[in-house]
């Protein structure tokens, strides 16, 4: 295992246990260091650090330990175990909900690594090249940790990878076919890793999709951004009088009317394939619900303005066009935009409208997307339930 030396100056940070080290904060030439290779961190005294994956690039190496561990089959089983264990205690493994995050990257302290868990079977997906080589430890500590629960081990890293020639999409462990069905909080759901969008499934909304039932019975929902019907199915299930669900993929809407039909709550919902934004502008019919949860208006901070008129534009939409009295469930996903900054975009488009808003709850992601404490950029998911008089 090569050494990477970090400046004096930088070493604050990593005594911080921040899992990134950036390429700016690096002494040692890496010229010839090659990506996903294992190495050791010192500071110039040549005392130990860290042990991480380098990576070509802005963040240099990402830290698997700050321990001077050995990074072996043992390590491998240890974190993933761990992880398993604590979604095991949440009852995020049964027979009532076959559905969640098994690793949450940084936030499992396994930086660059999603596993997601869809009824015995798990999506492997590597966001750095270090998790994509340790695939085959990987698959073996999810052996150990899940047992009997394990039926199969699918690589999606092609998407999360594509400057790899040598990635491809495949079983890794197992095969299990497609549309497989799996239940979120006991309802069934079909899901489809291969052509489906990131691991097949948006689980980051569970526990916001099982708080918007509680405000839906007897209701008139609009869905936007609705992928494949997560929110539309807990509307319905709760007793909703009408649910439309909107996206502007057809494939989208393929997948919500498969969920819907398999659900056998097909009499109450309307499907719509619309772009959300416009759509939204001028709404045609009264609504006492409406879910807004687009995809990331911003990747980077220099779209983080953009991204805040973004936002502040659909959600003043939303509101201008809501029954007195209505409910809009409003998310960001975009890692750059913190809370505070959305909620100042939800309230400026309150402002805009001229309309009265109160907040009832803010939203965030649930505990099988865990925050590292030394790593708040793992915070992404926020939103508010207002309501609007």
């Amino acid at each position: 295992m090569k050494n990477i030396a970090i400046r004096k100056s930088k070493l604050d940070a990593i005594k911080r246990k921040h899992p990134w080290i950036f390429s700016g904060a690096i002494l040692t030439d890496t010229s010839e260091f090659e990506d996903g290779e294992l190495v050791r961190c010192v500071d110039p005294y040549e005392n130990f650090l860290a042990v991480g994956h380098f990576q070509p690039g802005s963040i240099a190496v990402r830290v698997l330990s700050f321990d001077d561990v050995e990074i072996n089959q043992e390590f491998w089983n240890q974190r993933i175990v761990n992880a398993v264990e604590m979604r095991r205690t949440q009852g995020l493994i049964s027979e009532n909900n076959q559905i969640c995050r098994l690793v949450h990257g940084e936030g499992d302290n396994l930086p660059g690594l999603i596993i997601d868990y869809y009824n015995g079977v798990a999506i492997f997906q590597a966001h750095a090249v270090g998790m994509f080589l340790s695939a085959a430890n990987i698959v073996e500590a999810l052996k150990v940790a899940l047992g009997d629960d394990l039926k199969a081990v699918y690589s999606k890293c092609k998407e999360t990878l594509p400057n790899r020639v040598d990635v491809e999409n495949e079983y890794l462990y197992g095969e299990v076919p497609v549309p497989h069905i799996a239940k979120e909080n006991g309802i069934p759901f079909s899901i489809n890793w291969i052509s489906g969008q990131k691991t097949g499934f948006f689980i980051d909304q569970r526990v916001n999709r099982k708080l918007l039932a509680n405000y839906c019975k007897g209701k008139k929902v609009l869905n936007t951004f609705c992928y494949s019907g997560g929110f539309s199915l807990y509307a319905l299930e709760a007793g909703a009088t009408q649910v439309d669900s909107l996206d502007s993929s057809q494939k989208a809407i393929d997948l919500v009317e498969e969920n819907v039909a398999l659900n056998n709550l097909g009499e109450r919902h309307n499907s719509i394939v619309a772009d959300a934004v416009k759509y939204v502008h001028n709404l045609e019919t009264d609504y006492d619900v409406i879910v807004l949860d687009p995809p990331a208006f911003a990747k980077h901070r220099d779209k983080r303005h953009k991204a805040i008129k973004a936002y502040t534009r659909l959600n003043a939409n939303a509101i201008r066009q809501i029954k007195p009295g209505g409910i809009i469930f409003t998310f960001s996903c975009s890692q750059v935009v913190d809370k505070f900054l959305f909620n100042k975009a939800v309230i400026a488009a309150a402002i805009q409208c001229g309309r009265n808003v109160r907040i009832l709850e803010q939203l965030h992601q649930p505990s099988d997307h865990p925050i590292n404490a030394f790593h708040p950029e793992g915070e992404y998911l926020k939103g508010l339930v207002i309501q609007v008089d």
